[in-house]
């Protein structure tokens, strides 16, 4: 019915997507007001966006919260109450907020403060709305926002890349100088883990080992609501590591990539998908990993586990709860976690607490296996003894799997974590997903990224050392001449080096090539 900013662009494609993924999929009998959330792909792929921070802020901030290039997030308040003046006997209506960033528990806040005013006010409220939003400061990482908006001042922490993993929020600040006091959120992205892996606690290394793997998952639900809070709980227990595969919190048989995934002529591809109508049973039932789970209730006792069982019990209707797989783990199941979890249980612990366990669990198994592969990456990195003004910057050595098998053995996980099992046959196993091609190339890229700004460093010395021969009279500037072209200034913008030394670097740029003959300047510049 409505977009706001009136100026923002979307495809008639993606309109009809966002329309269909605002709405339950299935009639779950529920009225009055939910919330959950969605992710599409980008009609005709990446466009370039609006924002001029874009390159500076997926510099800083994690790699699990950076923003999406091809993808958009869809955070949905729907209402549906009744109303006997409606042809279906029923007001049904969604307020969509859509954006590139992860934050989802901004937004969903942003939407109980909106959603209920704008069903009553219409258009005008969000005129307003966007008005004030139009005057926020853009997310910088590592920053406190204050983001006033109907009459509510919302303070948040973006995260930073530099941010130690596991700790807790910086506290906040000024909040002494806000009236009204502001609404603190801890968080931008994280959610309640508990709560949404709470029927599947015991099986919690098997989901982490499915996720690091990129295998691929159908999430059944009753509701949007729990379909897109375990997608994304799923997706984010890697971190720090990105999960790089493709993921779709909510789906429904109006997506344009149903027929896509609900093939049999191919096999599944690499992602997580949540869905809600019992259609999917039949559809899906080739793919290899199915978790079905029931409503999210929290109570006083560990809830009812779901069982691990056989696909061919997967039945068309009436389906129970549980992760219908033949998978089997490589490493064993750490008992520890759920007896902490359990106490925590008996001594009525906050669910923030134990989401806080969960969480610190989860990063530490990540690291002792993402750390002895960040070790080997790095003895690929040439000495900087290497790295001269006189020759292009030496490249990174290759990436030899056997090589890397081989360092397990005296600098292996089993340093830093204590769970047994089958190491060498998981990290097999994962060369071969898309999470091992996106962390190899993001790492190769920001090491290509750190040679060449040592490069630039060596240059800009070697210039000195240039200029100050020559002010003592001791060397000729043909001796100092450096194979650099004009357009190393436009690559140091994306380096990881100081302003001063972009700077030195430009100006000495500018100073050889205006101190050479004008056919070789034509030359360079050419």
């Amino acid at each position: 019915q409505l977009v706001y900013p009136h100026d923002f662009r979307l495809t008639e494609k993606e309109k009809t997507s966002i329309c269909y993924l605002s709405f339950p999929d299935s009639y779950s009998g529920g009225l009055g007001d939910t919330q959950f959330s969605f992710r599409l792909r980008q009609a005709g792929g990446s466009r370039n966006s609006p924002f001029q921070d874009d390159g500076r802020y997926n510099r800083e901030a994690p790699v699990t919260l950076q923003r999406e290039a091809a993808h958009y997030f869809g955070y949905v308040y729907f209402r549906q109450v009744k109303d006997s003046s409606m042809r279906r006997g029923y007001f049904q209506k969604s307020l969509v907020l859509v954006s590139r960033l992860p934050y989802v528990n901004l937004f969903q806040c942003l939407l109980q403060l909106i959603a209920p005013e704008y069903f009553d006010k219409l258009e005008p409220c969000l005129e307003a709305v966007c008005n004030e939003i139009d005057q926020w400061p853009p997310p910088v990482p590592g920053q406190t926002l204050n983001l006033p908006v109907m009459g509510v001042v919302i303070q948040v922490r973006i995260p930073s890349r530099v941010d130690k993993p596991g700790s807790s929020p910086v506290k906040q600040c000024n909040q002494e100088n806000l009236l009204p006091a502001p609404l603190v959120l801890p968080s931008v992205h994280e959610l309640d883990l508990f709560r949404c892996f709470q029927p599947v606690l015991i099986h919690i290394q098997m989901l982490w080992e499915l996720m690091l793997l990129g295998e691929p998952m159908v999430v059944m639900a009753p509701s949007p609501t729990v379909s897109s809070e375990m997608v994304l709980a799923l997706t984010s227990c890697l971190a720090p590591l990105r999960y790089c595969c493709d993921f779709r919190p909510y789906f429904t048989i109006h997506d344009s990539e149903f027929k896509e995934y609900t093939t049999r002529t191919q096999a599944p591809p690499s992602i997580v998908v949540g869905v809600t109508n019992p259609f999917f049973i039949k559809t899906l039932q080739h793919w290899p990993h199915i978790l079905r789970v029931g409503e999210l209730r929290m109570s006083g006792d560990l809830p009812k586990q779901v069982k691990v069982k056989k696909l061919a019990k997967l039945k068309t209707l009436d389906t129970k709860p549980g992760i219908y797989t033949s998978y089997k783990t490589f490493l064993h199941k750490d008992k520890t976690l759920i007896k902490r979890l359990l106490k925590g249980i008996q001594r009525k612990r906050p669910s923030e607490v134990q989401s806080a366990l969960l969480r610190r669990h989860l990063l530490e198994l990540t690291q002792s296996f993402i750390i002895p592969l960040e070790h080997y990456m790095a003895s690929l990195m040439p000495l900087q003894r290497a790295i001269t003004p006189w020759k292009n910057p030496p490249q990174i050595r290759p990436f030899c799997q056997e090589d890397f098998m081989k360092s397990l053995e005296h600098a292996g996980p089993q340093l830093t974590c204590v769970l047994k099992g089958d190491w060498l046959g998981l990290y097999r196993r994962f060369f071969k997903s898309p999470n091992f091609d996106g962390w190899f190339r993001q790492r190769h890229r920001e090491m290509t990224q750190k040679l060449e700004a040592l490069h630039l460093e060596a240059i800009c010395e070697a210039v000195g050392d240039r200029d100050r021969d020559r002010a003592g009279g001791k060397a000729p500037l043909e001796r100092f001449l450096i194979p650099i072209s004009p357009q190393v200034r436009a690559r140091c913008q994306h380096l990881p080096v100081k302003e001063e030394t972009l700077q030195r670097v430009s100006l000495y740029i500018d100073t050889i090539i205006g101190s050479l003959p004008e056919d070789l300047q034509t030359v360079l510049h050419h």
